[in-house]
């Protein structure tokens, strides 16, 4: 039972990363189609996932399509149900779909701010009121989930669909240098030091750049491993 999975590039698009490492993360056998950002083949690479407007998108098994990141991840949850895709005890299972939501709906200062750049890091960035009151909010959010943990690093316990919702912010608070605490610090190490991740930049780095993503500073080291 293999799936179909449309990515976009590996370097900018946080949702696409989002939708790889449902099923990198838990083992789901998937075969990865890739597309470009910005580009006219991308209509083209949608057609055999229509009426999906957008990546990811996949392609069940059986045919049937599945939008959004979401989606993507309740279905997978459902349809294989002993992976672990969510907490096993009930509070910390409530409370990692409620902050998996929120990451879906909000934080628009921080996602509009500073978009997913896995090339390159940068220096002096102006961190706005806004840009702040998104960090602080998620600050709590982890907080509170690390207090539902069980044993390991993720923010509960074992690796959830909220720390895959939750990559791209972590990776965001690295590249552009934004103030957090000690705690979340070391959970964003734990992000982009993981290995599924690793393999996700590091695939993506021979790719061509895309200009939409240049930002005005200074470019800084990347701050993780490669």
């Amino acid at each position: 039972m293999t799936y179909d999975l449309l990515i976009g590039d590996r370097s900018y698009s946080s949702w696409s990363l989002r939708g790889w490492l449902l099923f990198a993360k838990f083992d789901i056998p998937v075969r990865v189609h890739n597309t470009r950002l910005y580009d006219t083949r991308l209509a083209e690479d949608l057609k055999p996932y229509a009426p999906a407007r957008t990546v990811p998108a996949v392609r069940l098994p059986e045919g049937g399509i599945v939008m959004d990141s979401l989606a993507i991840a309740e279905t997978l949850a459902e349809r294989h149900p002993d992976a672990g895709f969510w907490p096993a005890e009930t509070n910390a299972r409530a409370f990692a779909r409620s902050i998996t939501a929120e990451m879906h709906s909000a934080f628009s200062a921080l996602r509009s701010a500073c978009p997913m750049n896995l090339r390159h890091s940068f220096k002096s960035f102006p961190v706005s009121e806004a840009v702040q009151n998104d960090l602080t909010r998620i600050e709590a959010l982890w907080s509170h989930a690390r207090s539902l943990a069980g044993e390991g690093p993720w923010l509960f316990g074992s690796y959830s669909i909220a720390d895959a919702f939750y990559a791209p912010v972590a990776t965001r608070m690295a590249t552009y240098g934004l103030p957090v605490s000690r705690e979340a610090q070391t959970y964003i190490t734990t992000t982009i030091s993981d290995p599924t991740f690793l393999e996700w930049r590091c695939r993506g780095l021979p790719d061509t750049p895309q200009s939409a993503y240049d930002m005005p500073y200074d470019i800084a080291d990347w701050p993780g491993p490669d």
